[in-house]
């Protein structure tokens, strides 16, 4: 018998991402979809002006926004993506993510 990976979500059913997390009034809400040491799967829908702040990881982590615009500050840049947009963000280099307004991301992190 196998080790079930993910969490969370329906499998062998056709999805959509940004429908498998909601908004929350001043939050940050995550799902979790798959946790272990080599990788972690999670959706996030962040409400206008919420933020996560600076902070850095073990693992590579790639961003992929599903709904409206966010603002990721990488080292000592910024970036705005928009839906359909994605980008990494280094290991072991500080970043953060702000919601200038409501937007929901994926996030896949590689360790």
């Amino acid at each position: 018998m196998s080790k079930k990976i993910l969490k969370n979500i329906d499998l062998s059913t056709i999805l959509t991402l940004k429908d498998l997390v909601n908004y929350q009034p001043g939050q940050v809400v995550s799902k979790t979809l798959a946790q272990n040491n080599n990788v972690s799967l999670t959706l996030f829908a962040f409400d206008k002006e919420e933020e996560i702040s600076t902070h850095s990881s073990h693992g590579d982590a790639m961003v992929y926004v599903i709904d409206g615009t966010g603002q990721f500050t990488i080292g000592d840049e910024t970036y705005t993506l928009s839906e359909g947009q994605t980008i990494v963000m280094p290991s072991e280099v500080p970043h953060a993510v702000y919601a200038p307004e409501q937007f929901k991301m994926f996030l896949i992190v590689v360790f």
